[in-house]
């Protein structure tokens, strides 16, 4: 073991104690431990079962277990797998929900912000700045200056940290020296701001982690078919082990869904439309490569519809997104060609050098779960979270953002303290850092000594710092154990074999679409959309997975399909013609509608 290199929760020994029992739990989420709490969630009536595995979910397993609930999550996927790994990473109080005179909405996004990068995950969130480019004289300079003093404002007085300054104004000189890839007639100025940004795969998981931690019972690829319910109250949820076929019952005494763009099918299984209309709005997002784009800073700009963000991201950048309703498969939104050129257009619009297709290496798209109000336009839907209680014994959290998770989470769970007999601690989640939070400041200060002692280059430390915290030493421990792990992944270089098996053996991962997705992010980092990576870590995951040849093989399969489904929904022009050819490829794990799982 690495001294110093492993968090609190990493050392406990043991899986899946309830909550009462913290010093026998363990943050691994690997085979065995999904087993253990499969069997956990039949076996005992929780207080609080979390149907839904996003930052939503996630959050709100880690709100209720560490109030000293016995607490379950099911995912019907993968963890993260919907709108929480397909967003625009960012963690920010909303400029334009300023603009809309949301005071309320921003100021609790930079609170949370603040907690979020200094206190919760330092590891996970770091700070990053972006241009705002003038396009007129005088009246912009002052208009645009003006809100951004003011979110700057509201975040000093949320605690921000030293490591967010306060925005500068440019001159066009000024400007083009910092973002020397802007046409110098697209600005008359500009002014930098800063703000924040997430893996959001990897946080999701690491809240599930921590969870896990404190006794919470996770489990992905379990679907819900339906309730049980004792009269008019919720009592529990059927549910399907996707993995192997076995239907479970979990009792609960309450039951809080928060399954996002899937609200409304939830509600339909207790009875149809509830209180709670969710519409989805799709986003998408293009990666191209670092050298594409000569800036020291992200950009943002005004589109007719929203705003445009060009986010640094590694040796790429992510371009979007669109805000554009979506009523077809909400597992895959697909990309469409016409999406992919009007992001094209619009950044191009600045640039002068401008992209082309043939300059995008990857392309996701992700679903937004908005309130549904009176407006047509999705991107004037509210962000704003609602929780009901529409029977008892279920609770529903919808809306929001992913920078006010925390939040939502905290509702929910004080909606769920209403439904339970006796006293419910207040949230303390505000005060609970996630796993590979403590110590990481203290590794980091060390990356060289780790360097040094563990045999790989600083760099590769740094990156594994900003993936793990101080949970970096398992992964150490796998390469000690195996020196050949501390070489980089064939077609994937940015990242270790060692970190393949990890992502199997301590963080959820069940297939190979998992790692190149969520864990990793192969699979839009590279022009071959992780084909050529999955090759190796198919033979990596095998190992902790025990998969035999046939499964390999098939595992092999699924994903060159869903990247071949993928590039052929983008050559599509309308919505309906992508969503049909993306829908052409295998489901991973087949899931299903309704109460009777799939012969």
């Amino acid at each position: 073991m690495w001294p110093g290199a492993r968090s609190a929760a990493a050392n406990h020994a043991g899986n899946g104690a309830p909550a009462t029992d913290p010093a026998r739990a363990t943050s691994r989420l690997g085979p065995a431990e999904r087993a253990a709490a499969l069997e956990a969630l039949a076996g005992i009536e929780h207080q609080v079962l979390v149907v839904g595995g996003g930052v939503v979910g996630a959050g709100t397993a880690l709100d209720a277990v560490t109030r000293g609930l016995t607490t379950g999550l099911v995912e019907a996927r993968d963890f993260g797998s919907g709108t929480s790994s397909r967003s625009s990473k960012l963690i920010h109080g909303g400029l334009r929900y300023l603009e809309q005179l949301n005071v309320g909405l921003v100021r609790e996004a930079l609170s949370e912000r603040s907690i979020l990068l200094q206190r919760l995950a330092p590891h996970l969130i770091h700070p990053v700045s972006f241009l705002f480019p003038f396009t007129h004289y005088g009246w912009e300079r002052a208009y645009v200056g003006a809100g951004v003093s003011a979110y700057d404002m509201l975040g000093f007085s949320m605690g921000q940290s030293r490591g967010l300054p306060g925005h500068r104004q440019l001159t066009r000189k000024s400007a083009l020296k910092l973002a020397p890839a802007l046409k110098r007639s697209a600005l008359t100025g500009a002014l930098v701001y800063w703000d924040a940004q997430v893996d959001d795969a990897r946080y999701v998981v690491t809240l599930l982690r921590t969870a896990a931690s404190f006794g919470a019972h996770a489990a992905s690829r379990t679907q819900v078919t339906g309730f049980l319910r004792e009269g008019e109250r919720v009592t529990g949820v059927r549910a399907t082990d996707l993995e192997t076929g076995t239907e479970l019952e979990i009792r609960a005494q309450q039951v809080v869904n928060a399954t996002g763009v899937w609200t409304d099918e939830i509600q339909e299984m207790v009875g149809g439309r509830g209180q709670i209309n969710v519409r989805s709005s799709k986003g998408i997002h293009l990666v191209v490569p670092r050298d594409r784009i000569h800036s020291g800073t992200g950009i943002i700009l005004r589109t007719p519809v929203s705003v445009l963000f060009v986010i640094p991201w590694g040796r790429h950048w992510i371009i979007g997104t669109t805000d554009t309703d979506w009523s077809l498969d909400k597992a895959h939104p697909a990309a469409s060609r016409s999406d992919i050129d009007y992001v094209l257009g619009q950044v191009n619009k600045v640039l002068a050098v401008p992209l082309t297709r043939d300059d995008v290496e990857g392309v996701y798209a992700g679903l937004r779960p908005l309130l549904a109000g009176e407006s047509e336009s999705t991107s004037k839907l509210s962000r704003e979270h609602t929780v009901a209680h529409p029977v008892p014994g279920l609770v529903m959290i919808a809306g929001g953002k992913y920078t006010t998770y925390r939040l939502m989470a905290r509702d929910a769970v004080d909606a769920v303290a209403h439904g339970l007999d006796g006293k419910v601690a207040p949230s303390c989640t505000e005060n609970i850092p996630l796993a590979g939070a403590d110590g990481y400041q203290a590794l980091w200060n060390a990356r060289y000594a780790l360097a040094r002692s563990s045999g790989l280059h600083v760099a590769r430390i740094e990156h594994l710092l900003n993936r793990y915290g101080s949970m970096i030493g398992e992964v150490l421990d796998l390469i000690a154990a195996d020196p050949g792990l501390g070489k980089p992944l064939s077609g994937a270089d940015d990242y270790l074999k060692a970190e393949i098996v990890y992502a199997a053996s301590h963080e959820g991962a069940r297939h190979l679409d998992d790692v190149l997705a969520r864990r990793t992010h192969a699979s839009i980092e590279t022009w071959d959309r992780g084909v050529t990576a999955a090759d190796e870590a198919v033979t990596l995951m095998a190992g902790p997975m025990k998969w035999k040849a046939r499964q390999v093989e098939r595992e092999l399969a699924n994903y060159r399909a869903r990247v071949a489904a993928e590039r052929a929904s983008q050559e599509a022009e309308s919505d309906q013609d992508a969503d049909a050819i993306r829908m052409g490829a295998p489901e991973t794990v087949p899931v299903f509608h309704g109460d009777v799982p799939p012969g």
